[in-house]
């Protein structure tokens, strides 16, 4: 009789046992199956990948708080979308792997739409343009075409849209060993201070930008490597949660709150949302 009740007892246990571990696995498998605007909508948080480098679109500022008008837009998007958004800084050039191992659910930080962008994440549409602009503090340094880089030593971020461009260019190979690439352009600008490198290839908002910090001593040179239009990068696949971010913008530029972090960063509406053109 002993012998049965302990039976008993073990069986009970053990089936509480599989049915708690049952419940948990649905439960686990249910949030790993989750994914796009799903996945942020249960989680109540938006978290975006940025360089907090990155000036006017996302940096520190003197107190060390994050700013910028990619921190004010994605703000005013996580208010519109009724969730909280998490600014996370990373490694820009480590940016997709944080984005697959879903440390980051986008990355939005003046982000060039690019050939491997679009092949690689689920983009949004483009809000902004820019340029790819050559910035130096020499009154020496004379680029009028691709081929004058061949004569200087060129700073630029590494994993940059300023390196792609370049990359891109039918005169790479011949400007390509005087490359010099930095972690931050920060790190780019001082050493064309020391004077280490001529020249530097930038994003046209953020080289204007930190100009304007500098009393306006580095000089815009005559070529430059064309438009470069922003959007934001969500992973591959999560083409709903990219749409979820369109339609936010689009209900800010329509009620007015995009032209006034426009105008706030850059003194003039400048954001824009149009769809990626195909190829």
């Amino acid at each position: 009789m002993v012998k049965m009740r302990k039976g008993i007892v073990f069986l009970t246990v053990l089936a509480l046992a599989f049915g708690m571990f049952a419940l948990t696995g649905c439960s686990n498998d249910e949030e790993a199956g989750a994914a796009g605007w799903e996945y942020v909508e249960n989680n109540g948080v938006l978290k975006v990948g940025l360089d907090d480098t990155f000036a006017p679109m996302g940096f520190r500022d003197e107190g060390n708080n994050l700013v910028g008008f990619d921190i004010d837009l994605a703000t005013a998007v996580g208010e519109e979308l009724g969730v909280e958004v998490e600014f996370i800084p990373i490694d820009w050039d480590s940016k997709e792997l944080e984005l697959s191992a879903k440390n980051i659910d986008c990355i939005w930080n003046g982000m060039s739409v690019t050939e491997e962008r679009i092949a690689n994440m689920a983009l949004s549409h483009q809000y902004l343009n820019n340029k790819i602009v050559i910035m130096t503090l020499k009154d020496d340094v004379v680029i009028k075409s691709a081929k004058d880089l061949a004569n200087y030593k060129i700073a630029t971020q590494v994993d940059s849209s300023a390196l792609k461009s370049m990359q891109a260019n039918e005169e790479w190979e011949s400007f390509a060993e005087n490359i010099l690439e930095y972690r931050t352009y920060d790190e780019a600008i001082m050493d064309m201070q020391a004077g280490r490198a001529d020249c530097m290839v930038v994003d046209q908002v953020l080289g204007e930008y930190k100009n304007t910090k500098m009393d306006n001593v580095m000089k815009v040179c005559d070529f430059d490597f064309g438009d470069d239009y922003y959007a934001i990068g969500c992973r591959k696949g999560e083409e709903d949660l990219a749409q979820k971010l369109n339609d936010a913008i689009a209900t800010l530029i329509e009620n007015g709150k995009a032209e006034e972090i426009s105008v706030k960063w850059f003194g003039t509406n400048i954001v824009m949302l149009e769809p990626i053109p195909e190829k």
